[in-house]
This record gives C-alpha cells, sequence and structure tokens, in this order.
C-alpha cells in the first residue's frame, strides 16, 4: 500500500493511501490535487474520512464528496470498524483521543498517519483536557516498530526543532534531523523520534533529568508524561 502525502494551506495535510485500483482520502483538504492524483492513477476513491473533526481537517469534506459521490466514514463510526479493506488489504484505525476526544490514527504496513496527535517533533495540544488518555494513545503509537513512518497533520518541523534544541541544546540528533528535512515530503520514523520530540522520551535518562532539575514529578512514566506536557 502507498501512502500520497498533499500539502494545503499553510501548513496542513491530506493524505491518499492506495492500492493498484482503490483509495482512501484522510483530511481531504487539498480536493484538487487528490482528484488529480486519482484520476491520473487510474483509482477508484473508495472512502473519505478524517483523523479529527477540527475544521482545519475537515475542510475539504463537502467538496469532495460533491465531486466524487463517494462514501464518507463518520468518526463515530471509525470507533466500532477497527479496519478498512484497500485493495483487499487492511488498512488499521486505532482510538487515540487527547488531542481532542474524537482522534484516530491509521495505519498501513510500516506507515502511521497521526493527524494532531502525533507531529514530527512534537505533540498536538491537549485540546480534550484528559493527559492521561493522551498519554495512553502516545504508547499505542510507540508500541509500533522504530523503522515506523509518522506521516503528521502538519508541518510543524522547524518550529518544533526550534523548541526541541531550547530544551536540549547539545542535541545533535536535532542537527541530522533538520539535514534530512524536505517540506516536500514530510515525514519522521519512530526511531527519530525518540531522539528529537522531548515529549516521547519520557523515560530517556537526560529528560528525566531536566524534569528533576525543575522539581518536577517524575517517579512514574504517568508522571514524567504529565511534567513534559504541563511545564513545557
Amino acid at each position: 500500500m502507498q501512502v500520497k502525502q498533499f500539502r494545503y494551506g499553510a501548513d496542513n495535510f491530506s493524505y491518499l493511501i492506495h492500492g493498484q485500483t482503490t483509495a482512501l482520502a484522510i483530511d481531504p483538504g487539498a480536493v484538487g490535487e487528490i482528484l488529480a492524483y486519482v484520476d491520473r492513477n487510474n483509482l477508484t476513491l473508495d472512502y473519505v474520512t478524517n483523523t479529527h473533526m477540527h475544521p482545519d481537517h475537515t475542510v475539504g469534506n463537502r467538496e469532495i464528496r460533491r465531486q466524487t459521490k463517494t462514501e464518507f466514514i463518520e468518526n463515530e463510526t471509525l470507533h466500532t470498524l477497527g479496519t478498512l479493506l484497500i485493495d483487499g488489504e487492511q488498512v488499521n484505525v486505532f482510538h487515540t483521543p487527547g488531542h481532542t476526544e474524537d482522534s484516530f490514527t491509521f495505519q498501513t504496513g510500516m506507515k502511521l498517519i497521526t493527524g494532531d496527535t502525533l507531529f514530527n517533533g512534537t505533540v498536538g495540544n491537549c485540546f480534550s483536557g484528559n493527559l492521561k488518555a493522551f498519554y495512553e494513545s502516545i504508547k499505542i503509537l510507540l508500541g509500533f516498530s522504530e523503522e515506523t513512518i509518522v506521516y503528521a497533520g502538519h508541518d510543524y518541523v522547524k518550529y518544533a526543532m526550534t523548541f526541541a534544541r531550547n530544551i536540549e541544546p547539545d542535541n545533535q540528533d536535532i542537527d541530522e534531523f533538520l539535514k534530512r528535512y524536505d517540506p516536500r515530503h514530510v515525514r519522521s520514523s519512530l526511531a527519530d523520534e525518540l531522539k528529537i520530540n522531548p515529549y516521547l522520551r519520557f523515560n530517556d535518562d537526560r529528560i528525566i533529568a531536566l524534569l528533576n532539575s525543575k522539581g518536577l514529578p517524575t517517579e512514574i512514566e504517568l508522571k514524567r508524561w504529565t511534567s513534559i506536557m504541563e511545564y513545557y
């Protein structure tokens, strides 16, 4: 299965997961580009859905449905589906609340489409107010292989790396990651994230020492996560 990324607006991303004949559109703000790609590659758009229902992610829903009459999957329905079939292959759907209660992550092979739950180098704001649920969602994502590729809902890489460098000015992995950054195809591996993303590194000795220096709770994993999220 292939994942095609489309930029729209200043930093939003749409995605198309497809095989040889059928496709799934996720957060379809880049309507024109998505439909041109579908047409050029002789694909049938089977489904349209969203990582969550914030307006910047749903902005293309009405137009793409108007032009294609394809099946739209409401986020409430994603709760019960678990998987979608594209060209007979499974796209797994994980409920990953935290940023919002209705946030979902899509997995195909070694690729994750994480919406605003996990960005490349940072995480989303906890608009749901439920930091424990957010932590549990992050743990789901960290359960995948480190070679897994993360495709996020926005390109926040430069901002995220500036912030990460303020926290860890001596982290040379940040410089290496930025050398590979390509705004035409934005992604990271989970291995990258465990080196550069302070919000995922709550078990790293350097982050724990930093939290301790601020007098923040670190005795268990959940408290380390909460400390990072609340302090930074």
